[in-house]
């Protein structure tokens, strides 16, 4: 899970994509990257941290340009960071070529080794986004007439791309000399919004992660890329579209509605918002039959995603519903941060409890997900440590018993704690007197109720099914081994940014 931007504007983008940044902040911590393009010289600075640490007065100003891209950066093998891996790429040859990538490739390896052998590129670092770049960059020369690009041979490399990688992938990237492109996986597993903003100098267009971006800056939402799309801004401003997957299936990642999107959000169509108070109302119907009602006091929702499910359930099953945590905002998110113990520390300083709501009272606490459990655990300890007499534990989500390969960090099944464990092992691993999951099909239904156009999704998480139809249990394997057998080098470079100019010549 990464956030990526991309504009095309009539002033300068600098300020536009750092306040587009902060606004998809929650999509990634690691690190925050923006290249900007003026003329065929383009300029840009990345580094570790979030995005107000990353940028200055001084990196701002020497990001000049009317069109540009950004990307927030989220470690989806839950390794420290590495400098040389913080996007946007960049590429020099034939064309040149700056782009962002939220996702995961499940073929890396195969990619790698075709650059090498085939198509004669060197890849520099580990980060299956450059090679992903070096894809697109292979597919524009087979695609180009001569060292000339037009909108067909840009298509044609899209629906190259396509052919050769798999997994899950939405892209922003501009093309020196020609403008900014963006597309989605055929499976559109990762989402990518773009809308438009008019002036009296013509009209601009942003790409994004999420509509929230576009909401915050002023631009009005056209709709989401498609699966398998391309949306194409030269620099006249003019837009192009095309489909340039030969079978494209909408089967986007149900764990954004969970988890990962704002609730302002809206996601192919579907508020964000709408689905987790779907959620709470089929929760609501699995706790009836779990747990007797009259033996909960009050419903505390764990702050924030699971505040409308909390909600919903409250209401539906008759129940006060209050606010029994208060959140420190200034630390991260805990399920995107590396390592065991960097996350058991930080949940103590980001959640304090609220004695008197729970003090004398059995209490019913509301979680998006439980992954790991080692949230769940500490914020079970505090209710019980604040005078709870009970506390029952509710997830809105199923039990996440499968790793995910499309771009969240849990790649491991050693590390989920519903991994080979009942439901009832699950609630006293974590301190709970009873847990109560969504049921998977309930969860479905809360997105597939807000839409007709949505039937399929990436659920692999919790089932076990893999869309792309490409992974078996040695790649799962491999990527455990990996994972486990990778050490945790801090930054060679001491964490220090990057700025960059580059002069690349549009031939």
């Amino acid at each position: 899970m990464c956030g990526i931007l991309g504009v095309v504007a009539t002033t300068q983008v600098n300020q536009l994509l750092y306040d587009g940044l902060m606004v998809l902040q929650h999509r990634g911590q690691d690190a925050a990257g923006i290249a900007t393009a003026e003329g065929n010289t383009f300029h840009m600075h990345k580094g570790p941290g979030l995005v107000r640490d990353v940028f200055r007065t001084r990196n701002m100003r020497a990001l000049p340009g009317k069109l540009g891209i950004g990307h927030v950066r989220y470690p989806t093998a839950g390794s420290a960071f590495n400098f040389a891996e913080a996007q946007p790429f960049y590429v020099n040859s034939p064309f040149g070529i700056v782009l962002g990538h939220n996702g995961n490739l499940t073929n890396t390896q195969q990619l790698q080794e075709e650059m090498f052998r085939l198509d004669r590129r060197h890849i520099n670092t580990n980060s299956d986004s450059e090679v992903l770049l070096n894809v697109l960059a292979h597919e524009l020369q087979c695609s180009a007439h001569g060292y000339e690009l037009d909108v067909d041979s840009i298509f044609q490399a899209v629906a190259g791309v396509h052919r050769r990688c798999r997994g899950a992938y939405a892209v922003v990237a501009i093309i020196a000399g020609y403008g900014l492109l963006a597309f989605r996986d055929p499976h559109g597993i990762r989402p990518l919004v773009y809308g438009a903003n008019e002036t009296p100098e013509g009209t601009e267009y942003l790409v994004a992660s999420e509509s929230v971006a576009l909401d915050t800056l002023g631009f009005s939402v056209i709709r989401d890329i498609e699966p398998g799309e391309a949306v194409f801004i030269d620099l006249n401003h003019q837009l192009h579209t095309r489909q340039c997957a030969q079978q494209p299936v909408y089967s986007p990642c149900i764990f954004e509605y969970v988890y990962l999107a704002r609730p302002d959000s809206v996601i192919d169509g579907v508020s964000v918002y709408e689905t987790r108070l779907r959620m709470g109302e089929h929760l609501a119907d699995k706790v009836v039959k779990n747990i007797p009602v009259e033996e909960i006091d009050v419903v505390i929702p764990i702050p924030d995603s699971s505040r409308p499910s909390a909600m919903q359930l409250a209401q539906k099953l008759g129940i006060p519903y209050r606010e029994g945590f208060v959140k420190n905002r200034y630390i991260g998110r805990t399920f995107i941060m590396p390592g065991q113990s960097t996350r058991r520390k930080s949940v103590r300083q980001k959640l304090n409890t609220v004695g008197e709501e729970f003090r004398g009272k059995r209490v019913l606490l509301v979680d998006d997900s439980i992954v790991r459990g080692t949230t769940s655990r500490e914020i079970v300890e505090m209710a019980r440590a604040a005078g709870a007499l009970k506390v029952y534990f509710a997830s809105a989500a199923p039990p996440v018993r499968f790793p995910n390969v499309y771009g969240i960090d849990m790649p491991t099944r050693g590390e989920l704690i519903a991994t080979d464990r009942s439901d009832a092992e699950i609630a006293a691993e974590i301190g709970a007197d009873a847990l109560v999951y969504q049921d998977i099909e309930s969860l479905k239904a809360s997105v597939r109720e807000l839409s007709d156009r949505l039937s399929s999704f990436d659920a692999s998480c919790f089932d076990g099914c893999y869309i792309t139809g490409d992974i078996s249990p040695e790649y799962l394997d491999e990527i455990e081994a990996a994972r486990n057998g990778t050490a945790k080098p801090a930054s060679e470079d001491g964490g220090a940014s990057q700025q960059m100019h580059l002069n690349l010549i549009a031939e």
